[in-house]
């Protein structure tokens, strides 16, 4: 089970609730100031492909600006690293370690960066459960963002997409919230694939797959809602549809509400409007995209996972309000954080040319509405963010690695340059931005970086299991490895555990439900534990499997919240990642392990060892080194000083 599958599972369904967004809105101060966030931008095949000549427009920066390595987070994981960016304070400060936390009393994981509380009052009527009052979903993120100092100093700011940023703060003039926005089911996103063959599949697939059952040309489709928050005995909510295949032809007819869609073998809907019928008259507005793999011999039809309608949101993904609705006058779009669906190239569910084909939608969907949104910029800071290099090299990093484990040329070989020309892709964007400054006048700035950089994915750690080896943590049963979320652990006889893709925990008296290592042997125990990693070879390689292990008291110089965070973050040695399995807190009954899954790229490693890049059109007013310091640099732009506020 992936890290992703784990926080879908982890987190609750989240109410329904209306929000209303506070707009900032100020007077021009004539200056304009723009950043483009691409995730995953990496320090070391930008400077080669600029060395090459093939990212002009990033060269054109460097020469008249600056070109820098960009120091990434502790430990390099995008919410943490972002949360860096936004508020100036490390994970200290703003309380995100990881994708996933724990909650020591109970030990039940849950997302990092946003909760769903319920109403505090309701009214029960048999089957029925009313709330009194709106339930709210919140961000967990601490810190004053930095966009916040700027509106306080009459800066229009315009925040499109930032990563952890869910729900969106209330605090820049327009906000559209990015990375940690769920799909309608709360989670990071659950495809649908309707088959007639869903053994294919096999495992435990990361998507709601359906067996179809034809009957007379039709068959009858369901698409997950979350569960009817009104009734007291929860039930799941669906929304039905019938699909009529041609008796002849590879086409299906699709009828969901109020719509009729006609496909073709490899065609793809437009957004779709989804509605999931409530009590009282009540209904639950989402969207979906349908893309029809196969009619015969076997029948494939996927739909995407149902994104909050921006023409309709059900929960805040703007600020103001009808920001997102604005926005969707152009048309629809993926309001989901993670958009390219990688859950469905692992699974099988698409092959390369189906992820990259959707993967290319989303981002062809974002391109062009920062196309809309840079036209209309004049003044102020305008940020935005382009997720689309991160998830692609997620899976196609190994098509360029042929030392890759999973490397395989005849599958491999005609992918190879399919990274490299998203980086030329990226370029343009920046061309086009440089032109808009041009047309401003020429003096405005303009900012790229990214949050960390990437390698290849090539060997496993599974955490739990060097504890289990090395005498810090004891099974309960030795058959039942591929137990989630810890529940293999015999805690009276545990000392340590790991959950997450970076962190290791004390299992500590008085903090964790069982705990029992006093807290006067803390110190000793981390130790301990930290130079046995440090010796751990690999043997596949004879090289140490973990370069640095940084100690939570050591490490974060922020305070407030360090408390919520592991003991211990493990820096990986490049190449070497958390095993899937460990970070679900499972305990494999190997320590390292070949990568042979279709992720083939990462960079949850030593963070030294994957920086990202900060490339500008001039020199900084104040030079940034690491992401903690840039938005004190975005900020001196504008003449302001004193972030991030103590």
């Amino acid at each position: 089970m992936t890290a992703m599958r784990v926080a879908r599972t982890a987190v609750a369904t989240m109410a329904i609730a209306t929000f209303a967004g506070a707009c900032g809105g100020s007077e021009p101060v004539g200056h304009q100031v723009i950043v483009l966030g691409f995730d995953g931008m990496d320090y070391e095949l930008t400077q080669r492909m600029m060395s090459e000549g093939r990212l002009p427009n990033l060269q054109r920066m460097a020469e008249s600006g600056a070109f820098s390595a960009l120091e990434t987070s502790i430990p390099p994981q995008s919410p943490v690293a972002w949360s860096d960016f936004i508020t100036g304070l490390d994970a200290g400060g703003h309380g995100i370690f990881d994708f996933l936390h724990r909650d020591p009393e109970t030990m039940v994981p849950y997302l990092s960066t946003t909760i769903t509380e319920p109403p505090g009052r309701t009214l029960r009527f048999g089957r029925w459960e009313i709330p009194l009052g709106g339930g709210e979903v919140v961000l967990m993120r601490q810190g004053v963002p930095f966009w916040e100092v700027l509106e306080e100093q009459g800066v229009p700011t315009t925040i499109i997409r930032m990563p952890a940023n869910f729900p969106p703060s209330g605090t820049a003039s327009r906000e559209l919230s990015g990375m940690g926005t769920p799909d309608i089911l709360g989670g990071y996103g659950t495809y649908s694939l309707f088959t007639t063959a869903p053994e294919r599949l096999g495992g435990s697939p990361g998507g709601d797959v359906q067996r179809a059952e034809i009957r007379r040309g039709v068959f009858n489709g369901s698409l997950r809602g979350p569960p009817n928050f009104l009734l007291v005995e929860l039930e799941e909510l669906r929304s039905d549809f019938p699909v009529y295949l041609d008796p002849v032809r590879p086409v299906v007819k699709i009828e969901i509400g109020d719509e009729e869609i006609i496909l073709q073998e490899g065609d793809w809907s437009d957004w779709v409007p989804i509605e999931y019928p409530l009590p009282f008259f009540q209904k639950l507005r989402g969207m979906t995209r349908f893309y029809l793999k196969q009619v015969r011999p076997e029948f494939q039809l996927y739909a995407t996972p149902v994104n909050i309608d921006p023409l309709d949101p059900a929960m805040p993904i703007s600020t103001p309000d009808d920001f997102a609705t604005e926005l969707a006058e152009g048309g629809r779009f993926y309001t989901q954080g993670f958009p390219e669906d990688t859950d469905a190239i692992r699974d099988g569910a698409f092959d390369e040319d189906e992820f990259l084909a959707q993967a290319a939608l989303a981002a062809g969907e974002i391109r062009r509405q920062y196309e809309r949104l840079l036209a209309d910029f004049d003044d102020g800071l305008l940020f935005n963010y382009f997720g689309f290099l991160d998830q692609v090299s997620h899976i196609m990093w190994g098509a360029t690695d042929p030392e890759h484990p999973a490397y395989d040329e005849a599958r491999d070989a005609p992918y190879a340059n399919v990274i490299e020309d998203l980086y030329v892709e990226a370029d343009e964007i920046v061309g086009e931005t440089l032109n808009r400054l041009e047309e401003l006048g020429g003096g405005g700035t303009l900012i790229v970086m990214s949050d960390h950089g990437f390698t290849s994915w090539r060997r496993s750690f599974s955490l739990n299991s060097w504890l289990e080896q090395n005498g810090y943590l004891t099974v309960l049963d030795r058959n039942r490895r591929d137990l989630d979320f810890l529940q293999n652990v015999d805690w009276p006889r545990t000392q340590a555990y790991a959950l997450g893709l970076s962190g290791l925990y004390v299992n500590l008296e008085g903090r964790e439900a069982v705990g029992i290592v006093p807290p006067s042997d803390r110190g000793v125990l981390l130790r301990e534990i930290t130079r046995g990693l440090l010796r751990e070879v690999d043997p596949a390689t004879g090289e140490v499997a973990i370069t640095r292990v940084y100690a939570r008291d050591e490490t974060y110089t922020d305070t407030g919240h360090a408390e919520i965070g592991p003991d211990l973050v493990i820096g990986f040695a490049k190449g070497v990642r958390s095993s899937d399995e460990s970070a679900a807190g499972q305990i494999p009954a190997e320590i390292l392990t070949d990568n042979t899954g279709a992720w083939s790229g990462d960079h949850i490693m030593d963070h030294e060892t994957v920086p990202g890049v900060l490339v500008s059109n001039r020199p900084l007013q104040v030079p940034a080194a690491s992401l903690k310091e840039l938005a004190t640099a975005v900020l001196a732009e504008f003449g302001v000083e004193g972030f991030p506020p103590r």
